[in-house]
């Protein structure tokens, strides 16, 4: 498996949003230490999510910072990307696992330490683990699990665990007692008006 970075960058293809350039800032700071999950809308079509899968892959590769596809995983494979997260409504991580075979970076989304156990039985090299806090970004999700929560998780497995949900610099050093190995971001980037200075203030946060 890729060495995994602690800062993961989830593209946000909302309205009114630049991916790629985000995506593009962010590795100006980050490089290697950036993992780029890219997440595309229910209502986006396979061709588009290669499309940027496919971009995002180019913007990667001379930093050597890793690329995964959230959910579509046949995306991943034909694209090139290392890899893939599933969802609680996703594929089974036993199937995903299968679909990505032995050598696929695989995640899984978990909030709880039975779910976690069971996911990284079942082949999830790492966790993603929350919502941490309140979040606009991803509508329907559940209570926040809060540091307390993460460290629940953390406490039950020993692959590495990426806090997300909410996420900022100021909050990152409580997830990161709690055991939190990194963190996944989507707004803290995407509506940051530079980009490349946060990812630098959230690194600086991580370490």
């Amino acid at each position: 498996m890729p060495s995994l970075g602690r800062l993961h960058l989830i593209t946000d293809t909302r309205a009114g949003c630049n991916p790629l350039g985000v995506v593009r800032a962010a590795l100006t700071a980050a490089r290697a230490d950036l993992v780029v999950q890219v997440r595309v809308e229910d209502s986006a079509t396979d061709r588009a999510a290669y499309e940027l899968t496919r971009a995002v892959l180019a913007l990667c590769a001379p930093y050597g910072a890793t690329c995964l596809v959230n959910d579509r995983l046949h995306v991943a494979l034909a694209a090139g990307a290392a890899g893939g997260h599933v969802g609680a409504d996703d594929l089974p991580v036993t199937a995903a696992r299968h679909v990505l075979g032995p050598t696929g970076v695989l995640g899984a989304t978990a909030r709880e330490p039975g779910t976690a156990v069971d996911a990284v039985v079942a082949g999830a090299n790492y966790l993603g683990v929350g919502p941490c806090h309140t979040t606009s970004t991803k509508p329907g999700l559940p209570d926040p699990i809060g540091p307390e929560g993460v460290r629940a998780v953390t406490d039950a497995v020993d692959v590495p665990v990426i806090a997300i949900g909410g996420v900022t610099a100021a909050r990152v050093p409580a997830l990161r007692a709690a055991g939190a190995y990194g963190v996944a971001v989507v707004g803290a980037l995407s509506t940051a008006a530079d980009p490349a200075r946060a990812t630098a203030e959230l690194l600086r946060a991580l370490a």
